[in-house]
């Protein structure tokens, strides 16, 4: 888990954002983008954010904790970003209307994740609860993206682990999970052309002792797993 407190919350991230940013990821998936209007869902610590803005393109960030806003703003000071409270499942007719304002060509939600206090997660559960939050919030971004008659693009971004010989096998599992749950019955077409995966700087999972104690792991690297889906013509 990624921290059971929003604390503990913002001190991994604050972590492991800048392994991203020394690897490179964040500008990875920024290259990625399409158009110059990007709705971001979930700013987090503004690593994100921040290599939205260093590409030139203005941002409208929402995320349902202050503190994120913040350290967002500290770091993206200068760019053309506009950050603003808002929780995505209870959106309000203003926070609405700020967003069909700003008028996306594209939305993205990259790395979604948030405190085990909201996502009800457990180290027993198995990783459950933090898959059906996932699931949830997905569906709620594309609801809204297909809702936006400007968004062009919807672009999702998240951890998993793969054996990185079978990574193109990865690409169809991609786009038939998103196209069955998150996507279904929306919009949206999901093309494996634009599913794609990037190995993440640490291979704790593929280093000797974990081959040792679990032989199934060999292989098997952490990576960015990144979907691109376009709206119908």
């Amino acid at each position: 888990m990624s921290g059971a407190t929003v604390d503990e919350f913002v001190g991994y991230w604050e972590n492991e954002g800048q392994a991203y940013v020394r690897h490179g990821d964040y500008d990875w998936m920024a290259s990625l983008v399409p158009g110059r209007r990007v709705l971001e869902i979930g700013c987090g610590v503004g690593f994100a954010t921040q290599a939205l803005a260093r590409r030139g393109l203005a941002v409208l960030s929402i995320d349902s904790l202050a503190v994120c806003l913040e350290l967002t703003r500290q770091r993206v000071e200068g760019g053309d970003v506009t950050l603003m409270l808002a929780d995505l499942t209870a959106l309000t007719d203003a926070q609405r209307a700020t967003i069909e304002a700003f008028a996306p060509d594209t939305v993205v939600c990259w790395l979604m994740g948030a405190p085990a206090e909201t996502t009800g997660a457990a180290a027993a559960d198995g990783g459950r609860a933090v898959i059906a939050y996932r699931e949830k919030l997905h569906r709620l971004v594309a609801e809204l993206a297909a809702s936006l008659p400007t968004v062009q693009a919807l672009h999702f971004v998240d951890r998993t682990a793969i054996p990185w010989q079978a990574k193109d096998i990865g690409r169809d599992t991609l786009v038939n999970y998103h196209g069955g749950k998150t996507l279904l019955d929306l919009l949206f077409v999901a093309e494996r052309k634009h599913a794609l995966y990037r190995k993440l700087g640490d291979d704790t999972l593929n280093n000797a002792p974990n081959r040792k104690m679990h032989p199934s792991l060999k292989g098997v690297v952490p990576t960015l797993a990144s979907l691109l889906v376009e709206r119908k013509k």
